[in-house]
């Protein structure tokens, strides 16, 4: 996959000036848009595993090339880091309360229906209060990273999985961006400041122990039994964790990877029919009710997290297969209709092929 192109998710829109604006002068050359390009799961059979597949080893380095130097780059992402930080509060962490207008926020999962929340007259970089920001969630600090670093041309993505650094008994879900310079894909986490405070570079997170957990790592240590699948989740004390958390995330993490950037709490596929009808309750209620994390077809969970684990470690056809598998088999890859199981407590589908339809 071309990681410098955008995706239906992470299209700018009419954004697109201002957001390329935060990664830097005007010398760097921006990306066209994605928005005419369908995603991997969009497409269909052979055809559009041949798209993927062709791509899924060019990271397409544009905007890297015309950077001179590691640290010239380095310091276009801490920019954008700043900036997006600027942009978003965190709905949980922040210690707001937010009234279910914006609140309603949370489950806008395009960037430029993000963007659209913030008044189109302000510079993006322009100094804002906490509760003047984008409510969202570490997803959305990480899919306006990686789009506007897309934007100036640098490979960019979203990384899935759980985070050893926000508490030490607890492994906590989390997304952060990738990007490439040109040598290695190297993990950031814009959400948090370089002088936050925590226990890892977050300019440079390591992906396993101690830094962010790949979902699909984490299944398969579960599998292997080596890790307590019970500290993996939303957060201490909430019953969104466990295996069931993993597996899913593990689709998650699969659709991230081949353009399809969805809320964590969009399901879609057999695992949006297990869940079934939840009788109006919140899915954090229903949770600890819902079927057992080996129902279905776990061999297939277990296939993707192999090859996703062995694509992070440079085998080039495993990432081809995965490519392949998300492209033509229904029981993964992200179609036209999500349910979106938000933590507002609403449940409710969503038509993909409509541009930024209203919340509920």
């Amino acid at each position: 996959m071309d990681y410098t192109r955008q995706t239906r998710f992470s299209d700018p829109g009419r954004h697109l000036p201002r957001l390329a604006a935060l990664a830097g002068p005007a010398a760097l050359p921006a990306a066209s848009s994605g928005a005419d390009l369908p995603s991997v799961a969009a497409s269909s059979g052979a055809a559009a595993f041949s798209g993927a597949a062709a791509s899924s080893r060019a990271t397409g380095s544009s905007g890297v090339a015309a950077l001179s130097g590691a640290g010239a780059l380095s310091g276009v992402v801490a920019g954008v880091g700043a900036a997006v930080r600027n942009l978003v509060v965190h709905y949980r962490a922040s210690g707001l309360d937010f009234p279910p207008a914006r609140l309603a926020e949370i489950d806008s999962r395009w960037v430029e229906a993000l963007l659209d929340t913030l008044p189109l007259d302000q510079p993006l970089d322009e100094p804002r209060p906490a509760d003047q920001r984008i409510v969202g969630c570490c997803r959305d600090f990480t899919l306006l990273t990686v789009a506007a670093l897309r934007s100036r041309g640098i490979p960019a993505r979203s990384r899935v999985g759980f985070a050893d650094y926000f508490d030490p008994d607890f492994h906590v879900d989390h997304v952060i961006t990738e990007f490439h310079d040109g040598d290695r894909w190297i993990a950031t986490d814009t959400q948090l400041a370089p002088d936050d405070g925590f226990p890892v570079d977050v300019t440079d997170v390591p992906l396993g122990p101690g830094g962010l957990r790949p979902a699909a790592q984490c299944w398969l240590a579960f599998r292997r039994g080596e890790i307590d699948p019970d500290t993996y989740g939303v957060g201490p004390g909430v019953p969104l964790h466990g295996p069931l958390m993993i597996r899913k995330y593990v689709l998650t993490e699969l659709a991230h990877r081949f353009g399809d950037e969805t809320l964590l709490w969009d399901f879609w596929g057999p695992d949006a029919a297990w869940l079934g009808d939840l009788g109006g309750r919140p899915l954090v209620e229903a949770w600890p009710g819902l079927p057992s994390w080996d129902s279905g077809d776990v061999t297939l969970i277990d296939e993707i997290a192999e090859l996703l684990v062995a694509a992070d470690a440079g085998d080039s056809s495993a990432e081809d297969r995965a490519a392949k598998l998300y492209a033509v088999d229904p029981r993964v890859h992200v179609g036209d209709t999500v349910t979106c199981h938000s933590p507002r407590g609403l449940a409710y589908d969503v038509d993909l092929r409509r541009p930024s339809p209203a919340i509920p």
